[in-house]
């Protein structure tokens, strides 16, 4: 179906055609001054040259022509000095449009127009390290945009892209030559199957590369053997190849839990080592067609360009050493998904700092042909994380912290505010089931209610809160509203229904999650009888707008300050009407169908952002 606001537009545009005046104008937006109207159209003041007519004129008689929909339409349309056109809704069109929208699969939001096969580039952890506290935006930002991508209609595919190549690898396995210098991966002269199980556990993989980083930086010799060592595990050494598998399966194990504790998945685990076959004919490709050249024995292609107001230097594809980089391997990358998987579009997760590099990188690749011009290829650019002092968030003791304790954190801190609760009437087992779920909440919406691309503080005592624009205050509203269903529920089924049962107290879930035809009250959403109820409407109408405007920007914070707004919206109007306490029936099961469609789409938006609600709080 059409968005609202399309299809506003559309009888705005009627009207400037009935007037003589180009449809076109008739674009309807969001008023910016909700205290005097709730829609607006500029149009006549962009006619006004076209046409050489006074503004005011043209919206006038616009104004006049809609007015014979008043009623049906219009609950006011009002020319306004110097041509603006105030247009307030009639209650009835908006309560039809939301009975279509509550029908609708996407609840009111048009799919994509044209649906794309699009890879979204999210996670880039290296194996034997634990996920710290640097892999958060990525992986958080990144799956929210995936199913953004998907919900407006398009095959979305999200790769991790582990760092499973390189010196780190010839790190790890030289220190653990040096510490079990017998184990059979080591031997040139063994020929037998090397053990199935790894020679190492997670918690011994994660302390021998720190461990091997900083010896190389002291001992020269050691620096030396690790980088023979990667020489000959990337030229196919068998043992040292089988060493690496046990590396990699161990490490993956692992972030796969990790990621779970997120709430994200990958579609594909693949590494910069199944890109390594595609480099030996892209870069010969390259040369052969007259890219590449060499430039102080590096073997590079140049990508400034006319017009650059900075410097943009060459994108290396081999060093003089014979080493290849990053950039080389992201360029082989794409090479492997384009041949894998014919893309429309590779949405690319990292920190910032790291433009130059995919400027370099994306500017090559359509250059030497590795994508067309119909390819689209995009990064995210993301700002830092940092803590109460404006730096980079740290552990107590100035180190980095690693996920699986922030996590940790931030579900203690909303443990404590619910057992702090005098009115609580969970156990502590209820009590830590929860906090792990609205922790999630309070931690993926403190993160992404932030633009992508700025830095922010992280602050566990507000993202924790019940109240504001927290995580933990969306999902408390879902749960209010899940609490009213389920009280409806039993009304219907022979309880009596009084004020008390919309006593404001803390939401409760009291039997479970009900289906959806347990609660469903069959009919149309109602036309607004008090001007929460309309808000509240006219918020829940903005939904696909909201959709529309964050799938074309990849931007989850537009989808967070929406359902802030429609949760103040729907508080606004709970707290200033009766609903299960309203003697009319046809009213009460019209309040039902609206709260029930505002619960819908609060449970999408936080889907969207990758999280979910409890049954209680």
């Amino acid at each position: 179906m059409k968005k609202i606001l399309d299809a506003l537009s559309e009888l705005v545009g009627e009207a400037f055609a009935a007037c003589g005046y180009d449809a076109s104008y008739g674009k309807v937006t969001v008023s910016n001054r909700p205290d005097l109207c709730e829609f607006q159209c500029n149009g006549a003041m962009a006619g006004a040259k076209a046409y050489k007519k006074a503004p005011f004129k043209i919206a006038g008689e616009v104004a006049e022509q809609l007015q014979t929909r008043r009623g049906s339409v219009w609950r006011e349309a009002a020319a306004v000095p110097p041509g603006f056109i105030n247009l307030t809704l009639h209650e009835d069109f908006l309560a039809a449009w939301l009975t279509g929208a509550a029908g609708d699969e996407k609840l009111g939001c048009p799919r994509s127009h044209v649906s794309q096969n699009i890879l979204v580039d999210y996670g880039g952890p290296n194996v034997a390290k634990p996920l710290h506290i640097g892999h958060l935006r990525s992986a958080i930002i990144g799956e929210s945009v995936k199913r953004i991508c998907r919900f407006m209609g398009n095959r979305v595919i999200g790769d991790v892209h582990l760092g499973d190549w390189g010196l780190q690898m010839g790190l790890i396995m030289q220190e653990l030559k040096e510490r079990k210098p017998d184990l059979p991966y080591f031997d040139p002269n063994y020929r037998g199957e090397y053990p199935q199980e790894a020679p190492f556990t997670i918690n011994e993989l994660e302390q021998i590369y720190p461990a091997a980083s900083e010896k190389s930086k002291k001992d020269e010799d050691f620096s030396r053997r690790a980088h023979d060592t990667t020489f000959a595990f990337q030229k196919g050494d068998p043992g040292l190849q089988a060493l690496w598998h046990h590396i990699v399966n161990v490490s993956v194990r692992d972030l796969k839990e990790n990621y779970r504790k997120l709430n994200v998945d990958f579609d594909l685990w693949y590494g910069e080592s199944d890109a390594q076959p595609f480099i030996p004919a892209m870069v010969e490709k390259m040369k052969a067609d007259g890219y590449a050249h060499e430039s102080q024995g590096a073997l590079v292609v140049e990508v400034a360009e006319e017009g650059d107001t900075k410097e943009i230097p060459p994108c290396i594809l081999v060093k003089s050493d014979g080493a290849t980089l990053y950039s080389t391997t992201d360029l082989a990358t794409i090479v492997q998904r384009m041949e894998e998987d014919s893309l429309d579009q590779i949405i690319y997760l990292a920190d910032k700092r790291q433009e130059m590099h995919f400027t370099q990188v994306f500017r090559c690749s359509r250059k030497t042909g590795l994508v067309t011009d119909n390819v689209r290829l995009k990064y995210i650019g993301f700002g830092t994380m940092n803590g109460k002092d404006g730096k980079p968030f740290k552990t107590r003791s100035g180190g980095v912290m690693r996920l699986e304790y922030l996590i940790r954190e931030i579900e203690e801190a909303v443990y404590r505010r619910i057992m702090e609760n005098e009115n609580r009437t969970m156990d502590e087992a209820q009590a830590r089931e929860t906090a792990a779920v609205v922790g999630l909440a309070a931690l993926k919406y403190g993160d992404l209610s932030n633009q992508a691309s700025k830095d922010y503080v992280f602050d566990i005592e507000r993202f924790s809160s019940f109240e504001g624009n927290t995580g933990p205050y969306i999902l408390y509203t879902i749960v209010r509203i899940k609490s009213i269903l389920e009280k409806y529920a039993q009304a219907k089924a022979g309880a009596s229904v009084s004020a008390e049962m919309e006593e404001d107290r803390p939401a409760e879930s009291q039997a479970g999650k009900p289906s959806e035809d347990t609660v469903s009250a069959p009919g149309p959403i109602l036309a607004a009888a008090s001007a929460s109820e309309k808000q509240l409407q006219l918020c829940l109408a903005q939904f696909s707008e909201t959709m529309v405007t964050a799938y074309h920007e990849l931007a989850p914070h537009k989808i967070c300050q929406y359902v802030y707004e429609l949760s103040n919206a729907f508080n606004q109007f709970y707290h200033e009407t009766k609903i299960l306490a309203e003697p009319d029936p046809v009213r009460r099961e019209g309040y039902i169908r609206l709260i029930t469609l505002t619960k819908k789409v609060l449970e999408t938006g936080i889907d969207l952002l990758g999280f979910y609600a409890p049954e209680r709080m």
